[in-house]
Parts: C-alpha cells; structure tokens; sequence
C-alpha cells in the first residue's frame, strides 16, 4: 500500500499507456486515485486497468484520443466537469520527440507536429482543467518537461525548444494562480528507460539509466495537499525542487 493517501482525489494522467505516464497512473491508483488516463493506445490503457484492477484499485476511466484532437480536450474538461465537478491531479505527460537533425533540415511538418502536442495541448489541457481544479481544495499539476528545455543540445531543436515553452507555460500559469490552493510543478524526470529515450539514444543500454517506475513513485508525494511549492522545477534525480533565475 502506498504511504500517500489519496483516497477521493481525482487523478487525470496524460500519456498513460506507457511509459512514465503509465507508470504514475499505476502508483496515482496504489495510493487510492481515481484515475482518469488518457493515450492514443487502448491497448495500453486497457493494460492499465487490468493492472490496477489487480493491486485492489479503482477501475481506471480510460479516454484514448490523440492530444492533437483539440476539440477532444475540452470534451475532455467537460466530462469531468459532468462527472466529478472538480480535479484534484493533473499529470501532464504526454509529448513527442520529433527529430533529432539540424534545425535547418527538421521538416515543416515534424516541427509543428512536436509544438501541437508538446505545447499547444499542453496549453489546451490546462484552460480546460483550470476550472475544474480550482474546485480542489489542494489542486496539484505536474507539467514534465526535459533538461533539454535549458541544455538545448545540438541537433535537439523541436524538442528543446518545445519543453522550454512547456516551462514557461506552467510558471505563468504558477504566478496566476498563486493565491489559491492550486499549485504547480515543472518536473524534468531525467534520462529515463522509455520508448522515447531509445528514440533518441538509439545505442544506449536501456539498463543504464532509470525505470519509469522509480520516477512515477518519485513524483508520488508531489501531488499530495502537504506539497504548497509552486511555479518552480522538480528535479527527480536530484530529488529536489528549485528555483527558476534570470540569466546573469
């Protein structure tokens, strides 16, 4: 049983059939969730459910549609709103690499498929949960982002410059709200064993570097009442939250 309690707390995790996503969604439900997951496959969503099913969970409300369908997002907000009337979670997950190439030779199409669902839906997903978790009496949103949003490597340009925005986005959206009991996180999650990591580092040992399962049970006590940091970075290898400065 997991030592967070969140019994009654209603849980919306983007990018929930595999992956970090996945994974969170699981440890969300271990500590009494009900969760809302959402992906593209239902075969993975659907392996959720059975494993949820199987620790003693809440059955697991799945909604697979691509983040790319707009429209889907705010049907999204307003099923929950007809449902629940409120969210407590949100986990905002999903995201795409794109192409790791110079920027000049990134293709038009690759380029703006990364910024629509790295960032427009991120931006999408938020006007349309803000009304509901406003209605929480200790709304926690966890933005992931990537050391890439501040590295900028070589070669990493759509990617990069997508979780820079996606940072950006949830520090705004931080300041904006700060005086109510909502609160909000960047989390960069590190190099992770995920079907995008072996995108990108294609001759990497995939056992060299984290389960996701080890950064869902870190982000765990990030979306309790007892977190009240917000508008700042979680850094999960590090273990700790920090500041955003201005450049010297």
């Amino acid at each position: 049983m997991s030592p967070i309690d969140l019994k009654g707390r209603i849980a919306l995790v983007t990018g929930a059939s595999r992956g970090i996503g996945y994974f969170t969604a699981l440890e969300l439900a271990r500590a009494g969730a009900q969760v809302i997951a959402c992906a593209r496959t239902v075969g993975g969503l659907e392996e959720l459910d059975d494993a949820v099913k199987a620790d003693g969970g809440l059955p697991v409300t799945l909604v697979p549609f691509d983040l790319g369908d707009m429209d889907a997002i705010d049907r999204l907000g307003a099923a929950i709103h007809e449902r629940w009337g409120r969210l407590d979670i949100l986990v905002a997950n999903a995201g795409v690499l794109g192409t790791i190439s110079p920027i000049g030779h990134v293709e038009a199409k690759v380029f703006e498929k990364v910024m629509a669902i790295n960032v427009t839906a991120t931006w999408r997903l938020i006007r349309t949960v803000e009304p509901l978790m406003v209605q929480s009496d200790a709304g926690r949103a966890l933005i992931l982002s990537s050391s890439a949003a501040h590295k900028c490597k070589p070669f990493w340009g759509p990617y990069s410059v997508s979780k820079a925005a996606v940072e950006a986005l949830a520090r705004t959206w931080a300041g904006e709200t700060q005086r109510l009991p909502l609160r909000i996180l960047s989390v960069d999650p590190g190099g992770t064993r995920t079907a995008m990591r072996a995108q990108a580092m294609p001759g990497e040992d995939p056992e060299t570097v984290p389960h996701p399962s080890e950064v869902a049970r870190a982000l765990l006590p990030l979306v309790g009442p007892d977190q009240t940091e917000t508008g700042k970075l979680f850094i999960v290898r590090e273990k700790r939250i920090v500041d955003y400065r201005l450049p010297d």
